[in-house]
C-alpha cells in the first residue's frame, strides 16, 4: 500500500500530481474532524509550506506520523518541540533560494531608497511634463546593517560589497570567519548604519525584534528592508515610523498576517510592498518542489532525508 500522507497547505498542482503517484494523499482542508480522526491511524507523512501552522494538537492526533516535508526554508509554524518528542523527522528546502532572495533584498533596497515605484507613477501620471522628480537617497558607499548573517545574510553582504557598502551585522554570536563589524543587538546595529536588512529566522526569539526603539535608532535617513519573516518587525511601530518620517522608507516582501496587509502600510507612499515573492523564480521553485518530494520519498525508501532540519 502507498504510505498515507496529509497535505496541510495548498500546493502547486505539479507537486500534488507527483505526490499522488507515489503516496495516498489526503487534503486537510477537505476533511472534517471525523474524517481526520478516521484517517489518523494511517497518516505517516505530512507536506506543509513555510507558512503552514502545524500545532502540537495536530501532531498529537496523528499517532503514525513519521515525517513532515516542508516546501520552504522557514519552519517556524511547525511545533518543533512536539515533533522532536514524537521523533517525527522534519525536512525543509534550504539553500536553493539563497541567491534569489539576496537579489531581491537588493532590489527592494534600491527601489525604496531611489523611489523607483513612485517615480514610475510620476512618469505615468504625466508629472514629468510639469517638473522634476524629487531627489532620492544614495545607495553606493552607504553603511549596511544585516540582521542575521546566515546563508541569505552572507549573500546580501556579497552583493552589497559590489556597491562599495560598509557592512555590519548582528546575530547571536560573532562569526569567526567573517571580517564584517559585529554589533551586540539590533538597536546598536541600526544606530550605526543607513540601511537595515532583516535576514534572521522567524520564531519566538525574533518576534518584534525590529521595534520602535530599533527604528528610531535607524533614523530619518534610514531604510528598512525585510525579506525574512513578517513577525520579526513590529508592524504597528513600522507604520508609525514611516508615517512620522522617523525612518525614510522601507521595502517589505513579508508581513505579519499575509496575504492580508495592514491598511496603515497600504496608505503610505514611502514603502515598497511585494507579495512574498523573493524566492519565486521558476528555477528555484522547481528545485524546491523536487526537494520537497525527494525528502518525503527518501524517508519512506529507508534512506537519509536529504535536508532535515538540524
Amino acid at each position: 500500500m502507498k504510505p498515507a500522507v496529509l497535505l496541510v497547505a495548498r500546493l502547486p498542482d505539479s507537486l500534488v500530481g507527483r505526490l499522488r503517484e507515489r503516496f495516498d494523499c489526503h487534503v486537510l482542508a477537505e476533511l472534517d474532524d471525523a474524517g481526520l480522526a478516521a484517517l489518523a491511524p494511517r497518516l505517516r507523512g505530512m507536506v506543509a509550506t513555510g507558512e503552514s501552522v502545524v500545532a502540537r494538537e495536530l501532531i498529537a492526533c496523528l499517532p503514525a506520523l513519521e515525517v513532515i516535508s516542508v516546501l520552504g526554508v522557514g519552519y517556524d509554524g511547525i511545533d518543533m518541540a512536539a515533533a522532536r518528542e514524537r521523533k517525527v523527522v522534519v525536512a525543509h528546502t534550504p539553500g536553493l533560494s539563497t541567491d534569489d532572495i539576496a537579489d531581491f533584498a537588493m532590489a527592494l533596497l534600491l527601489a525604496a531608497a531611489r523611489q523607483v515605484v513612485n517615480a514610475d507613477r510620476f512618469v505615468r501620471s504625466g508629472g514629468w511634463t510639469t517638473g522634476r522628480f524629487p531627489m532620492t537617497r544614495r545607495v553606493s558607499g552607504a553603511r549596511l546593517g544585516i540582521v542575521g548573517l546566515g546563508r541569505i545574510g552572507r549573500a546580501v553582504a556579497t552583493r552589497a560589497q559590489a556597491f562599495g557598502m560598509d557592512i555590519a551585522y548582528t546575530g547571536r554570536t560573532p562569526k569567526a570567519d567573517m571580517a564584517y563589524r559585529w554589533c551586540i543587538d539590533a538597536r546598536t546595529l541600526a544606530a550605526s548604519v543607513d540601511f537595515l536588512v532583516v535576514c534572521a529566522s522567524g520564531g519566538a526569539d525574533t518576534r518584534a525584534l525590529i521595534d520602535a526603539d530599533v527604528l528610531a535608532a535607524l533614523g530619518p535617513t534610514g531604510v528598512l528592508v525585510n525579506i525574512a519573516r513578517g513577525s520579526i518587525v513590529d508592524e504597528d511601530a513600522l507604520v508609525e515610523a514611516l508615517r512620522e518620517r522617523i525612518i525614510l522608507a522601507a521595502g517589505l516582501d513579508v508581513f505579519c498576517h499575509e496575504p492580508h496587509i495592514a491598511q496603515g502600510l497600504l496608505a503610505l507612499e514611502n514603502v515598497v510592498l511585494t507579495p512574498h515573492m523573493a524566492s519565486t523564480t521558476g528555477a528555484t521553485v522547481q528545485a524546491m518542489l523536487d526537494l520537497t518530494f525527494d525528502n518525503l520519498a527518501a524517508h519512506f525508501d529507508g534512506l537519509p532525508v536529504p535536508t532535515p532540519v538540524a
